[in-house]
């Protein structure tokens, strides 16, 4: 019978058997995972995975979560922007 692989990143279909991997093959801080593997940049810009990513990252490498979740910035918009300025046509309503 086959197992179902864990998801650690829902927005990008990331797998933990990824992370892992990639975690073994030297990327070891989150900006290179989510560089290399794009976990965090979906919809939810990392509100699930990025606590998930980081708690793998402390158990691979040995290392304090404190110290790994210190190396990330989370960068939200300044000011949310309505949609209506990224369509382009006739007939959109801006406001």
């Amino acid at each position: 019978m086959t197992r179902n692989p864990t998801i650690l990143c829902r927005c990008e279909g990331v797998t933990l058997a990824e992370v892992e991997e990639a975690i073994d093959q030297g990327y070891d801080t989150l900006g290179e995972l989510r560089r290399h593997l794009r976990v965090g940049m979906g919809p939810c810009q990392g509100r699930t995975c990025l606590p998930l990513l980081a708690a793998v990252l402390a158990r691979k490498t040995g290392r304090r979560l404190e110290e790994i979740l210190g190396q990330t910035t989370v960068r939200p918009p300044l000011a949310p922007a309505p949609v209506g300025l990224f369509l382009e046509g006739e007939g959109v309503d801006q406001g």
